[in-house]
């Protein structure tokens, strides 16, 4: 397998798991992008802007595979699933922010832990439309991967090795998400135990 091949079938990977991993966040989709990040600039640093191009396509397919299912399911699958404790008030808010800067809100959404799923939901109940949705993520998901490739790109300039710069990207993106849940879920601990 040539260089060209392998960074081709290192993009196909990286396009399916983010995709699948935004539709279904089982998947570690920014440690994904981090890690080809890794090894396509040790390879070939021009390759980088691919890397960032098919990570924010396969986050953008998932996305509105998402979006759809959440406007297919709407308040009821809300209910069933419990996802939004307060949805009245959530939502406001949500759409507030979706109508004055939808790129900010989807793009935090997207890298704040948790935070995807419930802002689409809430989007979708709330009547965004696909056209809004359709402009607005493609500037989210694009900052999103460049932002995770960034995080690559760094864990390879502190490590002489591609292999030890993938393992730091994936570390310091697990660390990073992890760090963030648990501020999100301790300022929701608060906003209860104050309600």
């Amino acid at each position: 397998m040539t260089t060209l091949e392998g960074m081709i079938a290192a993009l196909a990977v990286l396009l399916a798991i983010v995709a699948v991993g935004s539709t279904v966040p089982v998947l570690p989709t920014g440690a994904a992008v981090s890690a080809t990040a890794v090894v396509v600039a040790h390879r070939s640093p021009l390759a980088l802007p691919a890397v960032v191009a098919v990570g924010g396509l396969g986050a953008y397919l998932g996305d509105a595979a998402t979006f759809a299912i959440c406007r297919a399911g709407g308040e009821a699958l809300t209910r069933r699933l419990r996802m939004l404790r307060e949805p009245l008030r959530l939502a406001a808010t949500v759409r507030e922010r979706l109508r004055a800067q939808p790129v900010t809100a989807l793009l935090i959404s997207r890298l704040i832990p948790g935070g995807r799923i419930p802002v689409l939901l809430t989007a979708a109940i709330v009547g965004l439309s696909w056209r809004t949705f359709i402009v607005s993520n493609v500037g989210a998901c694009a900052l999103w991967s460049a932002t995770y490739a960034a995080i690559g790109l760094l864990g390879r300039s502190v490590f002489p090795q591609p292999w030890q710069g993938v393992v730091a990207a994936v570390v310091i993106v697990l660390v990073v998400t992890q760090v963030a849940g648990w501020i999100r879920r301790r300022r929701e601990a608060r906003v209860s135990a104050g309600a």
